[in-house]
């Protein structure tokens, strides 16, 4: 079931949205060489602690994962696609750093995903990153009243196989608002005007996940969490959420 959100709804996941940026941004900030992953989660827990929000992310235990979630964010390294556990790993110079956060307030949330180089970056990771960003604009733009999700699947997927890069199957974006996932599924890929008519008030996190080998394949690492792809190469994650109005697309989670 699909709620449509009224204007004094989009109006508190914009305040969630806001929380989720500042998050991100947090631990942007932090990455850099000599430091580990988990310190890029605590310092996206200050931020959400300091807002009086909560994090879907921590504690959540879906059927196909072994212990629930242990981590406010998701920062997954190099060939880890999403769901990388913040643990001990230490960053690198030139490592790429995908995070993904969401954040609870009053009820409602918001969802949201960055990709970025520590220290030095190699140019085929600047241009992989740049491709996961156009491929969120794409499919941002495409999410206009009277098209359908098949539209905005077909907007993402066309951008990253122009540029040559894996789009695995099963991974996508989502609904959200009250709860981190809710209906419609939102692929990556996909055949324009198919599926669900987007209407005012609909709210979707768009998440384009690109493979730098250009292949699809992919596996869950011995964490039972993170996804790696299946080629070794690297991976990059970008995400917003996202609210369909007459008035275009109005983006949830930006600064």
């Amino acid at each position: 079931m699909v709620e449509i959100k009224t204007e004094e709804n989009l109006t508190a996941m914009r305040e969630a949205g806001r929380i989720v940026a500042r998050a991100l941004a947090a631990a942007r900030e932090l990455a850099a060489p000599g430091v580990p992953a988990a310190a890029l989660d605590r310092a996206a827990r200050e931020v959400l602690d300091g807002a009086g929000a909560s994090s879907p992310f921590l504690g959540y235990h879906p059927d196909w994962a072994p212990v629930p979630f242990p981590g406010v964010v998701c920062v997954s390294v190099n060939d880890a696609l999403v769901h990388g556990i913040p643990d001990g790993t230490v960053l690198r110079d030139g490592d790429l750093v995908s995070v993904d956060c969401g954040a609870r307030l009053r009820g409602w949330v918001g969802d949201a995903a960055i990709s970025f180089t520590v220290g030095r970056a190699r140019p085929e990771d600047t241009r992989l990153i740049g491709a996961a960003e156009e491929a969120l604009a794409a499919g941002i733009e495409a999410a206009v009243v009277g098209n359908r999700i098949g539209d905005i699947a077909h907007a993402v997927g066309t951008v990253c196989r122009k540029a040559g890069y894996g789009v695995p199957d099963g991974f996508g974006g989502h609904g959200i608002g009250r709860e981190m996932h809710e209906d419609p599924g939102v692929p990556n890929e996909g055949r324009p005007g198919r599926g669900m008519r987007l209407r005012h008030g609909m709210v979707l996190a768009i998440e384009p996940m690109l493979v730098g080998g250009g292949g699809d394949g992919h596996y869950t690492a011995r964490d039972g969490w993170t996804i790696r792809t299946l080629d070794g190469s690297r991976a990059a994650h970008a995400e917003h959420t996202v609210a369909v109005t007459d008035a275009g697309p109005r983006i949830l989670t930006a600064l």
